[in-house]
């Protein structure tokens, strides 16, 4: 097996198992893979990880990184389009990205959000939701609430809509304009506004 250098070690064997994962699902997710993936010994990842569980850890703590990366935009001005394109981008996460978001919120390769690794990253995650749920308060576009109670609200139907794509139960033609209309319905229940505000109406997804 070809030597690698230590200190490339640790992303060469995180990179291995979310390849692994995406290839072979929680089922496959094992030591044995990885490290053939990865062109080392198995001994490799439990002198660095400790085992299975630590490299899943690793793994799910970069997806969750990934997914505030990808909802963590703050440049547009506009509070409600800022809420918006936050939960267009938090759909295309978990869209581009199956294998890891199921394994996120399931305790499918061992270990979860009760993780002292994960947990923390995971509550990272949300809470740049909450900053965007509060910018939207603070603004007065919607009116004053707990903006983690909201928050939770918002992402209890994102979550939803988004898992049940990935499992394939939406029944419509066109998934991406249903998740847009189910966008804007949780918008005008959150701020209580209705029409939608036309610059949502008119936002291109293409835009992202």
């Amino acid at each position: 097996m070809a030597r690698i250098r230590s200190v490339d070690l640790e992303t060469t064997l995180v990179d291995a198992a979310e390849a692994v994962l995406v290839r072979d699902g929680p089922a496959g997710f094992t030591v044995r893979a990885v490290a053939a993936h990865a062109g080392v010994a198995p001994m490799g990842i439990y002198n660095r990880f400790g085992g299975k569980n630590g490299l899943a850890e690793a793994v799910l703590v970069r997806g969750f990184i990934g997914l505030r990366q990808a909802v963590a935009s703050h440049t547009e001005i506009d509070p409600l389009v800022r809420l918006y394109r936050a939960g267009l981008q938090y759909r295309e996460f978990a869209l581009s990205h199956p294998q890891h978001y199921a394994a996120m919120f399931a305790d499918s390769l061992g270990c979860g959000l009760g993780s002292a690794q994960v947990g923390p990253v995971a509550a990272a995650a949300f809470d740049e939701l909450v900053g965007h749920v509060q910018y939207v308060i603070d603004s007065g576009a919607a009116p004053p609430a707990d903006a983690t109670d909201l928050t939770q609200q918002i992402w209890s139907v994102v979550h939803g809509a988004v898992s049940l794509e990935l499992a394939g139960l939406v029944r419509t033609s066109n998934p991406t304009t249903t998740y847009e209309h189910l966008l804007l319905l949780v918008l005008r229940g959150a701020t209580h506004c209705s029409p939608p505000p036309p610059e949502l109406l008119t936002l291109p997804t293409d835009s992202l």
